[in-house]
């Protein structure tokens, strides 16, 4: 099959190069709408539509740029709360810290603009091989490698705005990278189906509801079971604003906040304290504070978890992390940290750099532990704190052992912003991706209680001081994600991309034996 003019999109060859351009802007930033707080999970898809018709027919530097650009507008709308971190918490002047974020938001940009180019270059085929196998697989190869490369940056992954709609019913088999692959073959098939005429139009919309409707049914699968009797579990949120979280004289009042707020909920099988909840050192308030609140949690058969930094006395590192008290006592450290936020990467190379951020805390070590679990009175749970629960692969070693998830949080250095709810969006996917509750305690929101369906049982809204409160049910078995991972989902990636490459090579041959070249 010869591609000619007659065979492409007609919209396409009616928009001039700036328009088209513009087109993939548009689109990046219109993606947005797909994550949480507005969840129009059917948005990206009408996008990702448009991607497309932008990218069709561009020699490979074009398609670099409009990749780039589309990057620009879901990073540049999507994240650009990084800027409030930097400005408002780190102390930088607004200029610089408003310039190291569009920096940071071009450079990651790039992923997609490499996405723009390698399409172009390969799509050789017939003009169903690009939107429905080289596009969607290449794009999440490289949302796969921007979630992993230099420590990792996974935001704003596609498969996110998919846990209000039906393809959130493929997250336990493929996981979030897989819904990425599915949500991109769904804006080609759009695409398809709006461009393409006869059997073509009739295949790609026979396909696109068949996929949906595959996610609707898997929505309906049990792939995990409860364990034993249910707990009432209670995410305490004081509400400590950040400007004040590590004013030295804070402490004792930091301290009466979180205590105040216990009593309330002595009534618990198990109270959460956010991510360093306490600004003073585990080995600080150990007598004064801990034992004292530990032996009073036995006396009310409750477990409580709080966040606090740990130092190692021996060595003067210390870490960021999560205790657990009560019945018995157990501590997680931190494993992957923040780059520029809890640990200075390069910092003997970065020199002036590095004194521009005056982040409180911000030289943590790694924690150590092989895997993420934490034993919570009788029960184990799967720890994670703030950044951690953005990496899924992190996220599933603490399965199939632990019987529930626990994410603690400090999404106060964002701001009133779309951060709070991105991470509260991201939680949610890692309870669907391994059938599991997760309960979420932030310092000033969103705290909830999130079950192994990924539905929010009950929230905290952000900048508000008390406690939510829900029963929770332990489970046990494991989703086919917690098997194979990602694996399966850059697999199937993989397999697209080549696909699309052998279709376009065997269409050359056949197109060379035909005109007797």
């Amino acid at each position: 099959m010869t591609r000619t003019i007659e065979s492409m999109p007609r919209f396409a060859l009616s928009t001039g190069p700036l328009p088209t351009t513009l087109l993939a802007l548009a689109c990046g930033a219109l993606t947005v709408l797909g994550f949480a707080p507005f969840s129009w999970f059917f948005v990206p898809v009408i996008a990702l539509a448009g991607l497309n018709l932008s990218l069709a027919n561009a020699l490979p530097r074009s398609g670099f740029w409009r990749g780039w650009l589309f990057g620009l507008g879901l990073l540049g709308f999507g994240v650009f709360w990084i800027r409030i971190s930097l400005n408002e918490f780190g102390n930088m002047d607004a200029w610089v810290a408003h310039l190291l974020t569009a920096l940071f938001i071009g450079s990651m940009a790039l992923y997609y603009g490499l996405t723009g180019w390698l399409f172009r270059r390969l799509d050789q085929g017939p003009q169903w091989a690009g939107p429905l196998l080289l596009l969607p697989g290449l794009y999440v190869l490289f949302e796969w490698l921007r979630g992993w490369l230099f420590t990792g940056f996974p935001w704003l992954n596609l498969g996110y705005t998919q846990i209000e709609g039906p393809l959130a019913g493929y997250a336990p088999l493929l996981g979030v990278y897989g819904v990425s692959l599915l949500v991109m073959l769904s804006g080609g098939l759009l695409w398809g189906l709006i461009y393409w005429s006869g059997r073509g139009r009739l295949a790609t919309g026979i396909g696109l509801i068949l996929l949906w409707l595959g996610g609707v049914g898997l929505q309906q699968v049990q792939w995990t079971r409860p364990a034993g009797p249910a707990f009432t579990a209670s995410l305490l949120q004081a509400n400590i604003p950040q400007s004040v979280k590590w004013a030295p004289d804070a402490g004792l009042m930091i301290a009466r906040d979180y205590l105040e707020l216990t009593r309330e909920h002595l009534d618990a099988d198990l109270i959460i304290w956010p991510e360093t909840a306490l600004p003073n050192y585990l080995h600080q308030v150990r007598d004064a504070l801990i034992l004292p609140l530990a032996a009073r949690a036995r006396e009310e058969g409750a477990e409580i978890l709080l966040g606090i930094p740990v130092m190692d006395e021996s060595t003067g590192r210390y870490y960021n992390g999560l205790l657990s008290i009560g019945s018995r006592e157990d501590l997680y450290a931190k494993r992957h940290l923040v780059p520029f936020g809890e640990f200075m990467p390069l910092k003997q190379w970065l020199g002036p750099l590095v004194r521009l951020f005056e982040v409180p805390m911000s030289d943590f070590s790694h924690g150590t532990h092989e895997r993420p679990l934490l034993e919570v009175g009788e029960r184990l749970a799967g720890a994670s704190i703030c950044y951690e629960d953005a990496f899924p692969t992190e996220v599933v070693q603490a399965l199939p052992e632990a019987q529930f998830l626990v994410n603690v949080s400090n999404d106060a250095w964002f701001g009133d912003s779309l951060a709070p709810h991105q991470h509260l969006e991201i939680a949610r996917m890692r309870a669907l991706e391994n059938g599991r509750f997760l309960l979420r305690a932030t310092n000033t929101g969103i705290s909830a209680v999130i079950d192994e369906k990924g539905r929010l049982i009950a929230t905290l809204g952000s900048f508000v001081r008390g406690g939510v409160s829900a029963e929770v049910q332990p489970r046990a078995g494991t989703t086919p994600f917690v098997l194979v991972r990602n694996w399966l989902a850059i697999g199937l990636a993989s397999a697209m991309v080549v696909a699309g490459v052998l279709v376009g090579r065997l269409t050359r041959q056949d197109n060379r034996v035909e005109t007797g070249g």
